[in-house]
């Protein structure tokens, strides 16, 4: 038998090993050079390549007397050839090693590896993926209903003057909720008004009849639009706001801590932002829809030659009181929709950083399918009634 010898292809002095048969069944591992992670030393296959050229060989003894520096990617090669030893039946000999290397090779192998402690990649089938996500579905559908069930609970025990909540509280919410919110619906209504109308403008601009602009912006903005955009705003700010604020209390255990001093966090924490967004979501819809309205008027005074006087009018002729109630209506319900999701998934949060993050991340997803399911579910029962 001869010496086989593999070695690395960069750094100044490149990791290089060396088999040596030394007769009846014993070999020799000559290790020299630099073992580092960033420098290039033998593949853990030229290894094995090199072992298996090496019939008969029952111990394996280790020279590194001409090895020099080395860090824990000489040890990851160690143990590696280690394991293949053991399943070769090769019994090593490691008394040649560093003796630092031999501490750490000692420490690492103290305690047995747990099984199933690595990581295995293995594809479910379809119909188990199908199975577990039904089965998350209709665990967290019963879980909204029942924090829906206590909501109620909740509003019901106020209006009978037994909820316990702090009035302050309530009143930062409502600020938070409706005077901070008021620069960005500004913003969004006007915007709206303005794309809605010239929307409007293009198609009839070609019959002449430009003047139902104002028609056209005023309705969408009163049924629809005022309460749907508002409902979207206030789910992105202040819903995920409400389950950051809720995730990280529940991060730090004061959830636990109200319901060990026995308080109900339903009551405390829950009921004041559901009222104050039941009480704000109207306001600012009607905000809203006066905005959008008069980002529309933009449109048809300055583009369209409407005069001020003939927007009015032909505004207050096609947009009713019962316009602005579906409205104002839908927004109330809106606000309830927003703040459940919000409080729901920040009480449901993890214990961590990343699941608030992922907390107020669901509230707005789930805050804003809701919203858009109810609306269309508001706008089959309007045209069934006719209203």
């Amino acid at each position: 038998m001869t010496a086989a010898t593999v070695g690395g292809t960069t750094g100044s002095v490149p990791g290089r090993l060396t088999f040596e048969p030394a007769g009846g069944g014993r070999a020799t591992l000559r290790l020299s050079g630099d073992w580092h992670i960033g420098s290039r030393f033998p593949a853990f296959a030229d290894l094995q390549a090199a072992l298996a050229q090496q019939p008969g060989i029952r111990t394996l003894e280790f020279d590194t007397t001409a090895l020099g520096t080395w860090d824990s990617g000489f040890l990851t090669v160690v143990m590696r050839l280690l394991q293949h030893c053991k399943q070769a039946g090769i019994e090593p000999a490691l008394e040649g090693l560093p003796p630092g290397a031999r501490k750490l090779l000692h420490l690492a192998t103290a305690v047995p590896e747990r099984q199933g402690a690595r990581r295995t990649a293995s594809a479910e089938p379809f119909l188990v993926r199908v199975g577990k996500e039904t089965m998350t579905t209709w665990r967290s559908m019963g879980e909204m209903s029942a924090f829906l069930g206590e909501a109620c609970i909740a509003f019901a025990r106020m209006l009978r003057g037994k909820a316990r909540f702090r009035l302050v509280d309530l009143a930062q919410i409502i600020q938070e909720c409706g005077a901070n919110a008021l620069p960005i619906v500004t913003l969004i209504s006007v915007l709206i008004g303005l794309i809605l109308a010239f929307v409007g403008a293009i198609q009839l601009r070609q019959f002449g009849a430009q003047i139902y602009v104002a028609d056209l912006v005023g309705i969408a903005m009163a049924r629809e639009m005022g309460a749907i955009m508002t409902a979207i705003i206030m789910a992105g700010r202040t819903g995920a706001a409400f389950a950051a604020q809720l995730g990280t209390m529940q991060v730090n255990e004061e959830i636990d801590a109200f319901t060990t001093l026995g308080f109900s966090p339903m009551e405390f924490l829950v009921l004041p932002r559901m009222l104050a967004l039941i009480l704000m979501m109207p306001l600012l819809c009607v905000y809203a829809d006066v905005l959008g309205i008069l980002g529309g008027a933009i449109v048809g005074i300055g583009l369209l030659g409407i005069t001020p006087t003939e927007y009015y009018i032909e505004t207050i002729h096609g947009v009713g009181l019962g316009d602005f109630a579906i409205g104002i209506f839908k927004s109330a319900v809106f606000g309830v929709v927003v703040a459940i999701a919000g409080c729901l998934r920040g009480i449901q949060s993890g214990r961590s950083a990343s699941a608030v993050g992922e907390a107020a991340t669901s509230a707005v997803v789930m805050a804003i399918v809701l919203i858009i399911v109810l609306d269309g579910i508001f706008a089959v029962v309007t045209d069934t009634l006719g209203i």
